[in-house]
């Protein structure tokens, strides 16, 4: 079902203050930028090899990544898994039990469908699910 680990989503207050870490100290280079209005974040993209590192601000006070922010301090938000099929891997997990955010995809950055597995199924850690066509 998993085909490797696509992301390392990693909640910052700014991006632009938290880039300097990634392109100073570690010589990675932001490859670019993009606002997901629907999940009120704003995604600075990092490549590390076949995976990547995504700084996620958040666009509003309400927004899920401010609140885990307040709640738990900057730091990983999540740990995103690429499948083949989502929607099949969304029946699969469904039929199995297991806890879920999202029964049905959604749009996430770079194009991608995805869809978060409840972190109470996954012992405390929110796990994404993604599909890149």
């Amino acid at each position: 079902m998993t085909i490797k680990v696509d992301h390392i989503g990693i909640a910052v207050k700014s991006i632009d203050e938290a880039k300097i870490f990634w392109e100073d100290a570690l010589g990675v280079k932001l490859t670019g930028e993009e606002v997901i209005p629907e999940q009120k974040v704003k995604v600075g993209f990092f490549p590390m090899g076949e995976s990547e590192v995504e700084l996620l601000e958040s666009t509003d006070p309400d927004g899920p990544v401010a609140k885990f922010i307040e709640k738990k301090g900057e730091g990983i938000q999540h740990i995103a898994f690429r499948v083949e099929n989502i929607e099949e891997t969304l029946e699969n997990l469904k039929a199995k039990g297991v806890k879920l955010i999202d029964e049905k995809p959604r749009y996430g950055a770079g194009g991608a469908k995805i869809a978060f597995i409840h972190p109470k199924a996954t012992f405390g850690t929110l796990v994404e699910i993604c599909q890149r066509d």
